[in-house]
């Protein structure tokens, strides 16, 4: 799909936007257009109010509105005072070298569902997946996903011999058969639905091995559950869940392959779970979820990131399971920095480096409780 030419009166902001992804704000596309949507109902009469509107819209951390504040000052203002203080302050300023704004990324629903690009360095490659013969533990996942995996209570009720809800309707109705005495109370219970499973997927080179491996037993849950959602994770965060519905197991780890840039790249893992949740339409995936994060959690990024993420994922999902290879028995106490910092918000940090494992734990979440 070829990309189209904004407007020249947007490319001054889209640039903006784009000078504060070189410095490591995690901006997605959608936050971008709202950014627009927002300078043009205010109509904004002076400066102060492009600022307002992006603090509203772009979402800068508390703890980078200084950050924010210096890029504002020399991308609109020029000011190379401002400049030369964020050099007094060691605060590393990335300006612009290519582009003026004339693109932005397409959405994520248009082209990759991809939200931060957490490095400049990182590696952008493709991957092309072999044809493997499925192993007995993705069997098991797909004949037994649809009764086995975790339900709750939906607002729906349905007609039971013995429940604890009262129909009120009904046992009125059969009164009227014994001339308005009640011989008998019809009861109620809500119905059971399935519970949505959300699914990060590290990708970066220390999760190489386990890579293709992990994409195919998500490929094996989208199958069989109804309401899965698959990101990858890396040096970005990239939505693969329209790519892995196709059937044919080749051809969704095809399609795949193509959506997801950063196969085997750096790890930003508190940058990239920082972008899923500043997108309300993707944070709200993890509302109520069961959540697994199939990662070794070696992050190169600043661990207070990643930990902060954590913890706000957690406060959303309804259980949160950390899947890492470097799990090895039931013994296993964290020793990375990143790992011990997130395991007061993790629920289970358990083994995640054989398909065996992952299954098993998988089909164990409905035993799971409420975190």
């Amino acid at each position: 799909m070829s990309e189209q030419p904004l407007p020249k009166a947007t490319q001054t902001f889209v640039s903006f936007v784009s000078l504060l992804r070189l410095n490591g704000f995690a901006v997605a596309p959608e936050q971008t257009f709202a950014f627009l949507a927002a300078i043009q109902l205010l109509g904004p009469s002076s400066l102060d109010d492009i600022r307002r509107a992006g603090l509203a819209t772009l979402a800068p951390p508390p703890e980078r509105h200084a950050t924010y504040h210096l890029l504002f000052d020399i991308h609109f203002l020029d000011r190379q005072d401002a400049e030369q203080k964020g050099a007094d302050e060691q605060d590393i300023v990335r300006l612009q070298e290519e582009g003026r704004g004339a693109f932005e990324p397409l959405a994520a629903e248009e082209q990759n569902e991809s939200g931060l690009a957490a490095s400049r360095t990182e590696a952008l490659v493709a991957r092309r997946f072999g044809d493997a013969i499925p192993a007995d533990p993705l069997r098991r996942l797909a004949r037994e996903a649809a009764s086995r995996l975790p339900r709750r209570r939906g607002h729906r009720r349905m007609r039971v011999r013995s429940g604890n809800l009262v129909d009120l309707r009904r046992t009125l109705r059969d009164s009227l058969r014994s001339d308005g005495e009640i011989l008998k109370l019809r009861r109620l219970k809500r119905r059971l639905r399935p519970r949505r499973l959300l699914i990060l997927i590290d990708v970066s080179g220390s999760m190489k091995g386990r890579t293709e491996d992990n994409m195919r037993l998500a490929h094996v849950v989208v199958q069989a559950a109804p309401q899965v959602e698959v990101f990858t994770v890396g040096t970005r965060l990239t939505r693969v869940t329209r790519a892995l519905r196709p059937k044919r197991r080749e051809q969704a780890l095809a399609a795949a392959s193509h959506v997801v840039s950063d196969w085997d790249g750096g790890t930003r893992l508190g940058e990239a779970l920082a972008a899923f949740l500043a997108v309300p339409r993707f944070s709200t995936y993890a509302r109520g979820a069961a959540v697994l994060v199939i990662s070794d959690g070696l992050e190169r990024g600043d661990h207070r990131a990643l930990r902060d993420s954590v913890e706000k994922l957690a406060l959303r999902a309804w259980h949160l399971s950390w899947l890492t290879p470097l799990a090895k028995g039931p013994n296993f106490r964290p020793q990375t920095a990143a790992l011990m910092a997130i395991r007061p918000f993790v629920d289970d940090m358990v083994e995640g480096g054989t398909d065996a494992a992952i299954v098993s734990h998988i089909l164990s979440l409905p035993k799971a409780r409420a975190a």
